[in-house]
């Protein structure tokens, strides 16, 4: 007889009862439901089967003549529950096994088995796997018992996550906050907390949640740093410090005066020959670096041989004190003197140290032919781009450049130049009383003759070579040529030249500068945002140092040594007396300091370990306690002297 199916919900193997060899002694063989769960479901409803696992088995008659029982005799526990000549072993795995079904039942009715039925394998629970839950659920809720409904009405949705929901937090927990999250609001909170009023102002803000800024490296992996991504650039750092040595260059045995009416002093020379030249402006010039009485430096421009013959002229001076602008440097002040032995005439401007002149820059030889190659469009372009806007703020100021010469606009940082020779013709020439539209129109020719040298290579090149000027489609575009141009024809009378139509007929190449402008100031608010982190690990670094090893405070002469001060020397121990633990080597691992400082400045509640100098104290503590002790250490430290007798403290 073929047995009859029955579907199998969980696909798990349905564990079966042994098979009776017969329909009488089937009421004295255990359910195996009541072995495996305690219970049958189908007890009710026509299982044969025992389930009453106190009743006592009938025995034959033989075997109970032999054997008597004992009220004395010890309680037997047997190891397995088995049928008759099998051996089987029921592990703890069993529970998860789907409940046993009849055979008769699948068909609403009792179907006796018959003996010569060959019996399947006996069912073996230890080969199922057992199964380990991926997610911890709430379980606070107990499930309905075995047999209290039927499967159809118990069904499993994978997808349903109340439970799970009920046991989330309402509100994320938020790192910003120095206070235990553990017990979050139930409100529903958002993750960034509201604006706090006057009454409770907001916790600090954790610094070390900084996110990088770009641009980023590519060929390094998620953790790795390199010691250079924690400073600036070393071609920035290069760069600023010879800028900072330069500023503070002193030549003791120069033999130049001190100006001690203007209040300057050391006086050190910034031209790079000893060659009198006359050609800009009629006289003799030199220029030094002097620093006044308040600290700060300035360019001081000399006009040797110079005599002042109307006081009206240094009222010019005023004039160029309004002109605020990126590519002209600021005319401070104007004044005679003779302390260098002879009349003299001195401008002041601001300071901008390791600049260089443009006909330094594009005239001097660089090969052993003696020639330099030609100078790159975009760069003349953001030449042409900030010289046309210092031309700008000039003339609508009413005033005129007057001084576009190679040797007279300087480069301060790469591609920024600036105009440095402004307002000294005015002094010079103040007699001669131009119109300052005449002036104004001079401005563009002698722009276009210094863009046209540089371009040509060519410092003393004239403005009616038209050669040189055909010569630019050669390495050029024709828009640069079309500027150049148009800065070197002359307006016809009485129509003039405009700044703004010439800006107008360069808009796109306006457009290109400012966006190059756009990208490097990027570039310097990255590295600003690193130096501002070096600066938040200073702070904490120093009030460490102010602490630690202090031989007496406030009568005290181990306050550093005891209280809470006492494991902030275990921690100054821990993180800057580090060793190898393989090679006992002193560990100069800038990486691990940084950690262990951002975990501190953080309040990380990590623990670590701290043991004194001789290894008889040991102290398991947190960053954030540590950091607690440092607050409260520092502002002992912070508090006002209290004066008594005999003494302050």
């Amino acid at each position: 007889m073929a047995s009859t199916r029955f579907n199998q919900p969980d696909q798990r193997k349905v564990a079966s009862s042994p098979r009776p060899k017969g329909r009488d002694n089937a009421k004295d063989t255990l359910c195996r439901n009541v072995l495996i769960y305690g219970h049958c479901r189908y007890e009710d409803q026509g299982c044969a089967f025992n389930h009453d696992p106190n009743k006592t088995l009938s025995l034959p008659s033989d075997m109970s003549a032999k054997k008597t029982l004992s009220v004395d005799s010890p309680a037997f526990t047997p190891a397995t529950l088995s049928a008759p000549g099998k051996s089987s072993a029921i592990s703890s795995q069993a529970v998860n096994a789907a409940p046993f079904t009849p055979r008769g039942l699948a068909s609403g009715t009792v179907t006796p088995i018959p003996q010569a039925e060959t019996e399947p394998a006996t069912f073996n629970p230890a080969q199922i796997k057992e199964f380990t839950p991926q997610q911890t659920y709430d379980i606070s809720t107990n499930p309905p018992a075995n047999g209290t409904a039927p499967d159809a009405q118990m069904p499993y949705d994978p997808f349903s996550m109340s439970s799970v929901a009920d046991a989330m937090p309402s509100a994320p927990y938020n790192p910003y906050l120095q206070a235990d999250n553990s017990a979050m609001p139930s409100n529903g909170a958002a993750y960034y907390q509201a604006q706090p009023s006057f009454a409770a102002p907001a916790q600090p803000l954790q610094y070390h949640l900084y996110a990088p800024i770009g641009p980023h490296r590519e060929d390094l992996t998620p953790y790795q740093r390199t010691v250079h991504d924690f400073f600036i650039p070393n071609s920035l750092r290069e760069d600023l410090q010879r800028k900072s040595e330069a500023t503070r260059q002193v030549m003791p045995n120069s033999g130049l005066p001190r100006l001690e009416k203007e209040k300057y002093h050391s006086l050190v020379p910034l031209d790079t020959n000893n060659n009198k030249s006359a050609a800009v402006f009629g006289f003799p010039s030199w220029v030094y670096k002097a620093q006044k009485e308040d600290g700060k430096y300035y360019v001081l421009r000399r006009l040797e041989g110079f005599r002042l013959s109307n006081a009206g002229a240094i009222g010019r001076i005023k004039e160029w004190k309004h002109i605020y602008n990126g590519g002209v440097v600021s005319v401070i002040n104007s004044f005679t003197t003779q302390a260098f032995g002879d009349s003299s005439l001195i401008f002041v401007y601001n300071y901008h140290p390791m600049s260089k002149t443009l006909a330094e820059h594009h005239f001097s030889p660089t090969n052993r032919y003696g020639h330099r190659a030609p100078a790159n469009e975009q760069v003349l372009w953001s030449y042409i781009v900030q010289i046309a806007s210092a031309i700008k703020a000039v003339h609508g100021n009413n005033l005129a450049v007057r001084c576009l010469e190679a040797s007279k606009v300087i480069l301060t940082e790469k591609n920024r130049v600036r105009l440095s020779g402004c307002a000294v013709l005015d002094v010079v020439q103040f007699e001669a009383n131009r119109p300052i539209h005449e002036l104004q129109q001079e401005d563009f020719l002698h722009f276009g003759r210094l863009m046209l040298s540089i371009a040509a290579n060519n410092q003393h090149i004239s403005i009616n070579a038209k050669v040189s000027i055909e010569q630019l489609l050669r390495a050029y575009t024709p828009d640069f040529r079309s500027a150049i141009v148009w800065l070197l024809t002359p307006a016809h009378v009485p129509a003039t030249k405009n700044i703004n139509d010439f800006l107008a007929s360069i808009s796109s190449h306006l457009v290109s500068s400012y966006d190059a402008s756009l990208h490097a100031n990027d570039a310097l608010n990255t590295v600003l945002a690193g130096e501002l982190e070096n600066g938040r690990l200073f702070r904490l670094v120093t009030k460490l140092g102010l602490i630690n090893e202090r031989p007496e405070y406030d009568g005290q002469e181990k306050w550093s040594e005891v209280g809470e001060r006492y494991i902030l020397k275990l921690f100054r121990d821990f993180l800057f007396h580090a060793r190898d633990p393989v090679t006992l080597r002193p560990q100069v691992d800038l990486g691990y300091i940084l950690t262990h400082l951002n975990k501190l400045d953080a309040g990380s509640k990590e623990e670590i370990r701290l043991i004194s100098r001789d290894e008889q104290d040991c102290i398991i503590v947190t960053y954030q306690e540590l950091k607690k002790q440092i607050q409260l250490a520092f502002a002992e430290l912070s508090k006002p002297a209290t004066v008594v007798k005999g003494g302050r403290y």
